[in-house]
């Protein structure tokens, strides 16, 4: 479909008069011996059509009466009465001039048959190419060439295939825009023939080929978009040489991978003042580009992911630039950052991933974005920080070496939706200033040195989805104000020293709860029944806590461990132990399912219920205090990849259905009391390590030592024999069969063969002729192989 609508939208477009399907037709005829009149429908639309252009000329003053096949320029099929073809050339076939003009009326639609489309060398000046023209689903040729068109605009649609030579037959296009398709391949070097281009946007296609040098003679173009295309090649500045007009360019690719490479001298002056330059993941580096000394009128600079591993010149710090983006990103850049930068209202600062030292800087509060992630700043926030920066809407500054406290003034950004300060060194109480931040959405300030308790202000965080305060050193109970926050998606506290009990209210009011991390601290009591009724939960981390009484049997009901995720959703990152280690998860983190309940003092039974949670990835139950047999239905669980048993006072035998678990990769049951052969088949085969079974001492069979009752004894005698007559009768009598029938066969298969080939001739030719064959052919490879070799090492003759 998108190869057809391509065809019809963009080849046939720009087809010149040498391209053209040149006809005599009779105009005012139906193609044929037409049997009926027009269809009234489409005789309407035809009318509207006519209403909407010029005519100076009156080439359309046979548009009327009631038979439409018999206009100028309008072609029937001759059975179905349908239009097919509309031919409003300016010349026509019979000579006749005639320049239309004005606006062309989406009723064409209502031609549901037209086919063919020709309003080539008429004047429509400089109006845009008609949307609706890619809705003429019949369509399959269309000639709009000449025809004072300015602006071709086919963007959001679902056109593929390869741009074509053609295209430099738009000699009066201003505005190409063809992003958001499926075009393929490169840039043909024909576009360098649109003299009057001022706009190219190939944005969002899949353009994996090259970009034209002849792109640089374009004078009047002013905007080159090119971004998310995997575009290949070098740029040099051949492909920029007479851009005099150009102000944007933008080659920006979400990825990381790098296909496209600049390669400009560090001497090149450009012909262009940009005020936008957008370049993502190419490769513009080892060096700071050079040739942007001269580009004063700047407002938006993005080198991100470029390869640059250098310091920033002072030069570029002193072109006095007033910015609305700057983003550095995803370098190799260092050394510290000025005061000085002027950024316009609502600008974005991105110089994360860097080796950026020395304290953080402070710039006008014009700035809403502000990433610092993952440099080398260091030393203490300023105190004024949130006063001079009062407009930050997102605030990053994690993994720095940021220490001190936080400050107070954090409490003035009132617009801050996001503030991540997460590993760090920071160190403190968490102030009481969280009244103040009321649509704070996001709060990260995991790895830290922060003590003392959490602020019952924090409840007023009504918007706040993810509170991630983890591996600090808060102590004290859950306030009970953070039940307010009803809105929360990921809440982990863990890595403190929190204590009391597990809030009950955490089931009751924070009904759209994802994740639920309280690992490693000092909770006590037991599991409220009320998390239960967490529908959307799919990730609980109670472990290593003093939780004791039981698993609660409701454990069934979080259904959110039992439906397929339909499409990918952001939940941050967290640490989660699966497989036997902790590991970090981002973008994935959506996908796991786990719960993990280890290390802590619980008693009773694994409830049956777990078995219900069919998309559980891992189960870790391990170091408690459990008791009475495996749930028979564990097998169930087919997306299980880790499951965790060990150190409890489990018993009875392991289930045959554990068998089952194909997804299976980590597993644990030691130190418990289980007996009875090990289950064997599909990935246990797998799992061979004996320690996953050790210290239970009534476990036999692989991959244990341990023999199970039954298996050092010998194989029972068939029915009918003894086990005297099966080794001394029925071994010799076999064995003396086998020598009697070697004599007959020998002589058999001797004289089958020699016999034959001694009686007849022609048979006895042919044979010793193939045994000659073979052995020339042998020979021949042979002697070949040893002189390619002798050539190989030297030793040929001279």
């Amino acid at each position: 479909m998108a190869n057809n609508v391509f065809i019809r939208l963009l080849f046939l477009i720009i087809t010149s008069s040498g391209f053209l399907f040149h006809e005599i037709i009779k105009l005012g005829s139906c193609q044929g011996d037409h049997q009926r009149g027009c269809i009234d429908t489409e005789k309407v639309a035809l009318l509207k059509f006519k209403q909407g252009v010029t005519d100076p000329s009156g080439r359309l003053s046979s548009w009327v009466g009631d038979n439409c096949c018999k206009w100028r320029g309008v072609v029937c099929n001759n059975r179905s009465g349908h239009v097919i073809k509309l031919k409003l050339r300016y010349l026509d076939g019979d000579g006749t001039e005639g320049e239309l003009g004005g606006k062309i009326s989406p009723a064409l639609l209502d031609l549901k048959y037209l086919n063919y489309l020709d309003l080539s060398m008429n004047n429509f000046g400089g109006i845009p190419i008609p949307e609706f023209i890619g809705s003429l689903e019949k369509l399959r040729y269309l000639n709009l060439s000449g025809a004072s068109f300015e602006t071709l605009d086919l963007g959001f649609n679902d056109l593929g295939g390869f741009l074509p030579n053609s295209l430099g037959k738009l000699s009066n296009v201003k505005s190409l825009w063809l992003w958001d398709n499926s075009f393929v391949g490169s840039i043909p070097s024909t576009i360098g023939n649109l003299s009057y281009l001022e706009e190219l946007y190939l944005s969002d296609n899949p353009m994996n080929g090259t970009i034209p040098e002849t792109l640089g003679g374009l004078s009047k173009l002013v905007a080159i978009e090119l971004s998310e295309n995997p575009l290949t090649g070098v740029v040099t500045e051949a492909h920029f040489s007479n851009l005099t007009s150009l102000k944007e360019f933008s080659n920006y690719r979400v990825t990381p991978r790098v296909s496209l490479v600049f390669n400009i001298s560090p001497e090149w002056i450009p012909p262009f003042k940009l005020s936008l330059l957008r370049i993502r993941s190419c490769q513009m580096g080892p060096k700071f580009p050079a040739w942007l000394r001269n580009q004063t009128e700047l407002t938006s600079v993005v080198l991100s992911n470029a390869g640059i591993s250098d310091t920033i010149p002072e030069w570029f710090w002193r072109l006095d630039l007033h910015l609305n983006e700057l983003d550095i990103g995803s370098n190799n850049l260092g050394g510290r950052v000025p005061n000085s930068m002027k950024f316009l209202p609502g600008a974005t600062v991105d110089l994360e991933e860097n080796n950026f030292q020395g304290p953080l800087p402070l710039w006008s509060s014009n700035v809403m974005r502000l990433n610092l992630y993952d440099n080398f700043f260091s030393g203490p926030i300023p105190q004024e920080f949130g006063e001079r920066m009062s407009m930050l809407t997102d605030l990053d500054l994690s993994w720095n070496a940021l220490n001190g406290t936080i400050p107070l003034s954090f409490g003035k950004l009132t617009n801050l939706l996001t503030l991540v300060i997460s590993n760090n060194h920071l160190s403190g109480g968490i102030p009481e200033f969280w009244n103040g931040l009321p649509y704070l959405y996001v709060l990260d300030m995991n790895n830290n040195n922060l003590s003392g308790e959490l602020p019952s202000s924090m409840g007023s965080l009504r918007f706040v989805r993810f509170l991630m305060i983890s591996n600090n050193h808060l102590s004290g109970e859950i306030p009970s104000a953070l039940q307010n926050c009803t809105a929360i998606h990921t809440l982990d506290l863990g890595g403190n020293r929190f204590s009391g009990n597990v809030p009950a209210w955490i089931g009751e009011r924070m009904p759209n709860l994802l994740i639920l991390r309280l690992r490693s601290n000092l909770f006590h009591g037991s599991i409220p029944s009320q998390l239960c009724t967490l529908s959307s939960l799919h990730i609980m981390d109670l472990g290593e806590n003093n939780l004791s009484g039981f698993i609660p049997s409701c454990v069934g009901n979080l259904s959110g461990m039992a439906s397929e995720i339909d499409s990918q959703r952001y939940e941050g990152e967290l640490m989660v132990w699966r497989k036997g280690r902790e590991d970090l998860y981002k973008s994935i983190l959506y996908l796991v399912n786990s719960v993990d309940l280890s290390n802590n003092n619980l008693s009773g039974e694994v409830p049956e219920g777990v078995t219900n949670l069919s998309r559980l990835g891992t189960l870790n139950l391990s170091i408690n205090h459990l008791i009475g047999k495996i749930p028979d239905k564990i097998g169930s669980l087919q997306g299980l990849e880790t499951l965790d048993l060990s150190r409890n006072q489990l018993s009875g035998v392991i289930p045959p259905g554990m068998a089952s678990l194909t997804s299976l990769n980590h597993l644990n049951l030691s130190y418990n009391n289980l007996s009875g052969r090990i289950p064997t088949g599909n990935q246990l085969q797998t799992l061979d390590d004996p320690s996953i079974y050790e210290n239970n001492p009534a476990l036999c069979g692989p991959p244990t030592t341990a023999k199970c009752p039954g298996d050092d004894e010998p194989p029972k005698p068939r029915s009918g024999d003894s086990e005297e007559d099966e080794n001394e009768n029925g071994d010799g009598f076999e064995m003396t069969w086998f020598y009697v029938s070697m004599g007959p066969g020998f002589a058999v298969g001797f004289w089958g063969v020699c016999g034959t080939l001694i009686v007849k001739n022609s048979w006895r030719h042919a044979y010793f002729r193939l045994v000659y064959d073979v052995k020339e052919w042998l020979l021949m490879v042979i002697s070949l192989n040893v002189a390619r070799l002798r050539r190989k090492l030297n030793l040929g003759s001279i």
